[in-house]
């Protein structure tokens, strides 16, 4: 049977906190990944559908509530905007706008929802139980214009997306394509991600491919080895916890093109209401800036009240890595252009992805984005 895509995107785990029960339990990140039947879905469709009703059931009564108060002022807009996992520092910028009331002063009442496993934030959208939420790559979201969900990515909080490739301090690994025949970890959902660029661009094959099942024990033990991590988490662990320090290799940083951690939209709402999704992306942006380059606490604080796992050092190491590599703050989104995309770089993404056959040609591209709301891009 050939492959087909599906619009259930099953999570790609990966670890969040450094710590060995961490690492037992195993984060999730959302990733596209290709099915063959609808019976390899892992997706626990009841909790999902369950968490769609109780969100759609509380947004029905609180919209009975907003039109004004007593005084005859308009209500907040609420805004029920999803996240990709749990609370965590790559939704900082989100959390701080919400704690410094960069959302209030736009006359919207913005909820965070947490993600999790088998939260499901395309399906959700989808369903119209959340307004607005994080696709966390440009797969995901590619993949909705392939399957024409009305969904859409307004803005992108990640110029880079924040993923790495960790090889060994001496295993003569100075550069990606040094790591042509070594065996690479790989979770399962990574082979019709971005392993499609890596083979496209360093001759890579599926012979290296070797599985990765969210735990560095495979990695550490063989020194050619290859593994795949997220640059805010997995090198830290293996820092503070192996105590060894690896050699990173963030594909952004060698031309990968894709986005990550992009504000998604209902085409509803933003044909509906589209100042209030300006105001969002705006008010977003600005809490981007103040988380990254500014007083972090009170973004942080409401982090650690929605999840009272993350440690203050890991919030504190994944926004210095943020700030350092870029991942916010770089190439078209300096000079105050936070959460710019481009139609360049979604053709560039999409032609690679086309040219390995993830996506036929007669694909709309353009239907994956809308560019009115995110600053426009330099020429």
């Amino acid at each position: 049977m050939a492959p087909t895509f599906c619009s259930f995107l099953e999570p790609l785990p990966r670890t969040n906190r450094p710590s060995s029960p961490a690492l037992a339990r195993a984060r999730a990140r959302p990733r596209l990944i290709r099915l063959e039947a609808e019976d390899e879905m892992t997706i626990d469709r009841r909790a999902v559908l369950a968490l769609a009703a109780g969100l759609a059931a509380a947004a029905c009564t609180k919209k009975e509530e907003e039109p004004a108060d007593a005084a005859g002022k308009a209500r907040p807009t609420v805004i029920r905007f999803v996240t990709d996992w749990r609370a965590e520092a790559e939704h900082g910028g989100f959390y701080q706008a919400l704690a410094t009331g960069e959302y209030a002063r736009r006359g919207l009442d913005v909820r965070i929802i947490q993600g999790g496993p088998g939260v499901n934030v395309p399906q959700l959208m989808a369903a119209g139980a959340a307004d607005m939420g994080i696709g966390s790559n440009s797969f995901i979201v590619m993949n909705l214009a392939a399957e024409k969900v009305p969904v859409r990515a307004v803005a992108a909080a990640f110029q880079k997306d924040p993923q790495v490739l960790i090889a060994h301090p001496n295993a003569g690994i100075e550069k990606i394509a040094d790591m042509k025949g070594h065996p690479i970890l790989l979770a399962d959902a990574s082979i019709t991600a971005f392993w499609v660029w890596l083979k496209a661009k360093y001759g890579f094959t599926d012979a290296q491919v070797r599985k990765y099942t969210f735990n560095n024990a495979t990695f550490l033990a063989d020194q050619r080895s290859v593994m795949q991590g997220y640059v805010t988490s997995e090198p830290y662990t293996l820092e503070t916890e192996a105590h060894i320090k690896p050699k990173v290799f963030l594909l952004a940083d060698e031309g990968y093109p894709g986005y990550a951690a992009m504000v998604l939209a209902r085409l509803s709402l933003i044909e509906e209401r589209p100042e209030i999704v300006q105001a969002f992306v705006d008010a977003s942006a600005a809490g981007w800036v103040s988380y990254l380059n500014g007083d972090p606490k009170p973004g942080d604080a409401l982090i650690r009240k929605d999840n009272p796992e993350m440690r203050q050092d890991v919030l504190d190491q994944a926004r210095v890595k943020m700030r350092t590599y870029g991942i916010v703050e770089s190439g078209d989104a300096v000079m105050g252009r936070v959460g710019v995309m481009s139609d360049a770089r979604w053709k560039a993404f999409y032609n690679i992805a086309q040219s390995q056959g993830v996506y036929p040609k007669s694909l709309d591209y353009q239907a994956a984005f809308d560019l009115q709301f995110a600053p426009r891009a330099p020429r």
